[in-house]
C-alpha cells in the first residue's frame, strides 16, 4: 500500500493569509476600473499582487516545508501519460460544467431575468485583444492553479492526512470551494473532491496542477472568446430533448473522470513508494 506522506501546515494561518491577498486583490481591482481599466482586464491584472502577498506572508510556511513542497514537483514524475490523462480529466470537467447549464437551462432552473433577453441560442465567437487574453491565460492557467494547489492540496489536504482521506480530501475541497463565488460551491467541491484524489493517489501536485490549469484554460476560450444567449421562454419549458440530452453528457462525463482517476491517476509513482 502506497505510504502517505504527511506535514503539519498551520492551516488557519494558511486561510488568514490568502483571505487577506484575496482582499488586496478586491480592493487593487475596483481601483483599476475606476481609473477606467476594463472589467477583466482589471481582474487579472489585480491578481497579479496575490503571489507577491502570499510569498511574503508565508514565507515561514514555505521555508519550514520547502523539502516537502518540492518533492511534489520533481519532473521525473511527468509522465506522457500522466500528462495525457490529466488534461482529458481537465476537458471532461469543462464539458460536464456545459451539460449541468444545459440541464439547468433544459428545466427552468436557471432563467435569466431580463424580460428583452433574447430566447435563443445565439452564440458569436471573438477574442478580446492580445494582451488580454494572454494575461488572462497568465493568470488563469498558471498562477491560479498553482497557487491553489500548492495551497489547498500541498498543504491543507497533506496536514490532514494523517486523519484518513475522507477527512483529508473533503476539508481540503470545502475550503477550495470557500475561496470561489457562492453560486459555484457545488460545482467547485467537486472539483475539489477530483483534484484531492488525484492528489492521494498519485502523491505529486502534477495530476491536479495539469487538470486545473487545462480546465481553468478552457474557461479563457468560452469565458473570454465566447459570447452566448439562450433564455427559452417559459411555455417551451421544459426542453424535454436538450435536457436528456444533456444529463446523459453529464453523467458520461463523470463517470470517465471517476474511470481516468481509478485506472491511471497513481500508477505511475506507485514503485516509488
Amino acid at each position: 500500500m502506497t505510504a502517505k506522506r504527511s506535514i503539519r501546515a498551520p492551516i488557519v494561518a494558511i486561510l488568514v493569509i490568502l483571505t487577506a491577498a484575496l482582499f488586496a486583490r478586491s480592493f487593487l481591482q475596483l481601483r483599476l476600473q475606476e481609473r477606467g481599466v476594463d472589467a477583466d482586464f482589471a481582474k487579472d491584472l489585480s491578481y497579479l499582487v496575490v503571489p507577491v502577498i502570499l510569498g511574503i506572508l508565508m514565507f515561514p510556511i514555505l521555508r519550514d516545508n520547502k523539502t516537502f513542497l518540492l518533492g511534489l514537483f520533481r519532473r521525473k514524475y511527468l509522465t506522457l501519460r500522466l500528462v495525457a490523462t490529466a488534461i482529458a480529466i481537465g476537458v471532461l470537467m469543462r464539458i460536464a460544467w456545459w451539460c449541468q447549464l444545459v440541464v439547468r437551462v433544459s428545466f427552468g432552473i436557471s432563467v435569466d431575468p431580463d424580460p428583452a433577453a433574447l430566447a435563443g441560442p445565439s452564440f458569436s465567437f471573438g477574442c478580446p485583444p492580445l494582451p488580454v487574453i494572454a494575461l488572462g491565460f497568465v493568470v488563469m492557467a498558471v498562477l491560479i492553479p498553482v497557487i491553489e494547489e500548492i495551497v489547498h492540496r500541498g498543504l491543507i489536504q497533506s496536514s490532514m492526512s494523517h486523519r484518513g482521506p475522507v477527512v483529508a480530501i473533503t476539508t481540503s475541497a470545502i475550503l477550495f470551494a470557500v475561496f470561489h463565488p457562492p453560486a459555484s460551491y457545488l460545482f467547485v467541491f467537486a472539483w475539489g473532491i477530483v483534484f484531492g484524489i488525484q492528489f492521494w493517489k498519485s502523491q505529486t501536485l502534477l495530476p491536479s496542477l495539469v487538470s486545473h490549469a487545462t480546465y481553468n484554460g478552457l474557461i479563457q476560450l468560452d469565458w473570454r472568446c465566447m459570447t452566448g444567449t439562450w433564455n427559452p421562454p417559459s411555455s417551451d419549458l421544459p426542453l424535454i430533448w436538450p435536457g436528456v440530452v444533456a444529463i446523459g453528457g453529464l453523467a458520461f462525463s463523470i463517470g470517465m473522470v471517476a474511470w481516468l482517476i481509478l485506472k491511471n491517476v497513481g500508477m505511475h509513482t506507485a514503485s516509488r513508494h
